[in-house]
């Protein structure tokens, strides 16, 4: 089907930044293409706003589905870890608008507001075409986008855009962490810095959001060793191997460290930075998030 082909990319962006999840925007996709398999072509004046059109609505629905599972999520949760390598983002539309702290900021949303926002900030759609996806009048449209981004404004944090020094300070990071230098990575934390870590129960991690540069640093540390790894891989079911990797890798737009351990990603770490230290930590280690990834960050 060449005309979906063609599409799929722009489709599975549109569904991933409505719902945060690969897996969920994959599956999404997916059904986009059988409803599509079912229309008639040539009766279809615009597909790529067909295409658009249905995707969305899966994707709110699947939202709607998502969302009452995440109430019982073990710990908090995190979006999960998108490739941007060039070679994957190439046809996406990829920029700010999956950066790992928006995403954050769109699940505090309802899904309507999300998907209002999503098509509107990131894609550009009208109006009236939105309000025709989620089936509303075009003046409540324009309402829900209005508070949606009031919302996220307020609540999204400020980061440093400059992609040289956030790969510089990415750098530091690593080299602290592997030596196990306290001072060096407290030197790197803003005041206030918080770690938010997402297991899901099915890895170890936080359970709560860690908060302080003493606090943040010893426990980076403190699982940052050759027991506690062994440990990690006991618990997702892997034997004990030596060889730990950490690369960077381009994630949600932005340098990040992927830890692998036999060729299986492990933890992936994605640092906020303003004002050249580091504000939030976002660890993800539920291994149902990562296992799209390769050791390089790509996708599997």
């Amino acid at each position: 089907m060449p005309t979906f082909e063609e599409h799929r990319s722009l489709l599975t962006g549109v569904a991933y930044r409505i719902l945060g999840s690969v897996a969920d925007a994959e599956d999404v996709v997916q059904e986009a293409w059988l409803r599509w398999a079912t229309v008639d072509e040539a009766g279809v004046e615009d597909p790529k706003a067909f295409l658009i059109r249905v995707t969305s609505r899966l994707a709110i629905d699947r939202l709607r589905w998502a969302k009452s599972r995440r109430e019982s999520y073990v710990g908090p949760w995190l979006p999960e870890p998108l490739s941007t390598a060039p070679d994957v983002a190439e046809h996406a539309e990829l920029a700010d608008s999956v950066e790992m702290a928006l995403l954050v900021v769109l699940e505090t949303l309802s899904p309507l507001e999300r998907a209002v926002f999503v098509l509107r900030e990131a894609f550009d759609l009208p109006f009236a075409e939105i309000a025709e996806i989620i089936g509303r009048a075009e003046p409540a449209t324009r309402q829900l986008a209005r508070r949606a981004r009031d919302h996220v404004r307020d609540k999204r944090p400020r980061f440093d855009v400059d992609r040289g020094e956030r790969r510089r300070i990415t750098e530091r990071f690593i080299a602290a962490a592997g030596n196990g230098d306290l001072d060096g990575l407290i030197e790197l934390f803003a005041s206030e810095v918080t770690m938010v870590s997402d297991g899901g129960g099915k890895a170890r991690a936080a359970l709560r959001i860690i908060t302080g540069t003493e606090n943040v640093g010893r426990y980076l540390l403190s699982i940052n060793t050759p027991a506690n790894t062994a440990r990690f891989l006991a618990s997702i079911g892997m034997a004990p191997i030596p060889d730990l990797t950490i690369e960077m890798a381009e994630l949600n737009s932005a340098p990040a460290l992927v830890l692998s351990v036999g060729g299986r990603v492990i933890t992936v770490v994605s640092l906020l930075i303003a004002d050249g230290r580091i504000t939030t930590i976002y660890l993800i280690a539920n291994p149902e998030k990562i296992a799209h990834l390769t050791p390089g960050g790509g996708a599997g």
